[in-house]
């Protein structure tokens, strides 16, 4: 059985009513209201306020404020007059049944008439959106052929620029060989000439001629005198060395000391403060367990305590680090869960078939974060990269697709 709600307070204008519904502690949603012309409904289960309104009303226009435990309604009146009393009094109960269920018919018709209209809407806007997709096909596809036809003529001109060139090449090359063989008959005309000038010489004129030039050419072709010889003295210096070698590099000596110094500095402050834990609490997997149990009960904060201490007792164990990403993840420390999974990623080498899971979980992780931090390009690459190694992961291809879709700005509903 329903709890009635009786208190409420009302005031009215000759153009509106004001209602005041108090409901403190009660969580009331938009979803609880119900109002057409002549019937309001607050359902709040196991209450119920419901009135019959002594006049119609614009529930149009009317509104409804919840806020302070109160709901207060804005009623428009259809006519302008002053209400004797708020809901319809001396009304039978077949008359109220009667209003309740004209109230609902109209409500459902309403809705049915809001969703055709909604329908209408949408199918109107798929229809503009493919009239502008294919607009937009068009006209890429006309700037396509008019590139492709300015291509063609720059190409066919090119090619009769070519042709024009080889022509013109091929001319100039006959205009050569006709002086070249122009110039070869001269040059056998003179040769004729001087063999019969040659043979109108005297032969003892000849004869000495050819002497003469014999004896130029013995001339040329003696050698010259040979080198005399002699004695070249060489001497050495000796080197000497100021410092040994090992005197050279005291420096890098003296630099790596000093980085042990700070490294043992380093581990006696640590051991001075893990002194006071118990035998169990200096073992790296207990903590881990400890760590993963906190994170199953929703400590998170807890478990990247564990996680730390851990860490400064082996940081050589990757699952530290993608387990305390985890945790940062859920923190919103999205840096530091870039960071702890790029870690584990590192000390993950070389990829090996045992480590593949774990490898999967880095970069899911790392790229979750990314994410959040709106870095969607850098998030894609590590899901990517998961699908490779994982290629058959519905939810991590489902995932990447729908960062693929905020890249290009197409979101889909999720």
């Amino acid at each position: 059985m329903p709890v009635w709600l009786r208190e409420y307070s009302w005031r009215q204008s000759p153009s509106a009513v004001y209602l005041s519904l108090p409901v403190r502690g009660l969580r009331v949603t938009p979803d609880s209201i119900f109002c057409t012309e002549q019937y309001l409904k607050v359902s709040i289960p196991p209450f119920l306020f419901e009135a019959i309104l002594y006049a119609p009303i614009d529930d149009t226009n009317s509104t409804a404020k919840i806020g302070n435990g109160n709901i207060f309604f804005t009623l428009y009146k259809k006519e302008a007059a002053m209400w004797d009393s708020l809901t319809l009094e001396n009304a039978t109960k077949e008359k109220l049944q009667c209003l309740r269920e004209n109230a609902v018919l109209k409500a459902h018709e309403r809705a049915k008439e809001e969703t055709e209209a909604k329908k209408v809407t949408k199918q109107e806007h798929k229809k503009y959106a493919l009239e502008a997709t294919m607009k937009l096909e068009e006209a890429e596809r006309k700037r396509i052929e008019d590139l492709k036809e300015k291509e063609r003529q720059k190409v066919t001109k090119e090619l009769e620029l070519w042709k024009k060139q080889q022509q013109d090449a091929e001319k100039q090359r006959r205009a050569q060989k006709e002086v070249e063989l122009h110039q070869q008959v001269e040059q056998l005309k003179e040769k004729k000439k001087e063999k019969i000038d040659k043979a109108r010489i005297p032969s003892e004129v000849t004869s000495k001629t050819r002497l003469k030039t014999a004896r130029e050419n013995l001339k040329e072709e003696q050698l010259p005198a040979p080198r005399s010889a002699a004695t070249i003295k060489i001497n050495f210096t000796s080197r000497v060395f100021p410092t040994a070698l090992r005197e050279s590099r005291v420096a890098e000596e003296e630099e790596w000391l000093r980085k042990q110094a700070e490294a043992r500095r380093t581990i006696s402050a640590d051991l001075s403060e893990l002194e006071d834990l118990k035998e169990e609490e200096k073992n790296p997997d207990w903590l881990k367990d400890k760590g993963n149990k906190m994170f199953a009960t929703g400590d998170y904060l807890g478990a990247v305590n564990a996680y730390n201490l851990a860490v400064r007792l082996n940081n050589k164990l990757p699952l530290l680090y993608l387990n305390r990403a985890a945790c940062h993840l859920k923190l919103r420390n999205l840096h530091k869960a870039i960071e702890d999974s790029s870690k584990a990623l590192e000390l993950l080498r070389p990829p090996v078939p045992d480590n593949e899971n774990a490898r999967v979980k880095a970069y899911v992780r790392r790229g979750t974060a990314f994410c959040q931090l709106e870095l969607y390009i850098e998030g894609l690459q590590d899901y990517e990269a998961a699908l490779k190694i994982d290629p058959n992961n519905k939810i991590i291809e489902e995932d990447a697709e729908k960062i693929r879709h905020l890249i290009q700005g197409t979101t889909q509903d999720s």
